[in-house]
């Protein structure tokens, strides 16, 4: 799994083969069971994410119903507002399969990077380019019907779809899954919502 890793970051910025070996020698990588909890609400997070192979799932949950606010899979980093800001988390990230899952603290990120300080670079265009997604996610979702919702998630997500159980991309559009089902079955027909 660490050939995972070392291909991302070369995605971004070269490796040498002393850095690849000081990558592998940091024990990044730790494998979830489907439905580990990565991180409760409530809770500071310590650690930020990198999903290596699986699903996460991040929600949070109003008047004992949980609301999904997104899912992260191969390739997406997670970094919980609550590791930013030291603050209680507001939400709970966690498995939706088994996973395969990079781990990060203030302290090993200090340390990659002392050694490897293009890193620091990439992070920042990282972030950047996760602020936007997070930022045309929720303007889909505040702009957009739920069968425009669910047509985007098609377009865009399709992976999702055949990976998430129904209740939570239910959750995750804002609909009960009935409402999803009844979608699924008006786009089968090929009727549109009229709305």
């Amino acid at each position: 799994m660490i050939d995972d890793i070392v291909k991302f970051i070369s995605g971004y910025i070269p490796l040498s083969p002393h850095e690849i070996e000081f990558i592998d020698q940091q024990n990044l990588i730790v494998r979830s069971k489907k439905n580990t909890v990565l991180l409760a609400e409530g809770l500071q997070a310590k650690e930020c994410f990198f999903v290596l192979k699986g699903c996460v799932r991040s929600y949070h949950i109003v008047d004992g119903v949980e609301r999904t606010t997104a899912f992260f899979t191969e390739d997406q980093p997670i970094t919980p507002v609550s590791y930013v800001t030291g603050q209680p988390s507001g939400y709970f990230l966690a498995c939706v399969e088994d996973a395969v899952i990079a781990l990060g603290s203030h302290e090993r990120n200090r340390k990659l990077i002392e050694k490897i300080p293009a890193l620091a670079s990439m992070i920042m265009q990282m972030n950047s380019e996760l602020l936007v997604q997070q930022q045309e996610s929720f303007d889909a979702y505040r702009n957009l019907s739920p069968e425009a919702r669910y047509l985007q998630l098609m377009d865009e997500r399709p992976d999702l779809l055949s990976r998430v159980p129904q209740y939570h991309l239910a959750s995750y559009l804002g609909i009960t899954p009935e409402s999803l089902s009844r979608i699924r079955r008006r786009l089968m027909t090929g009727t549109r919502d009229p709305r």
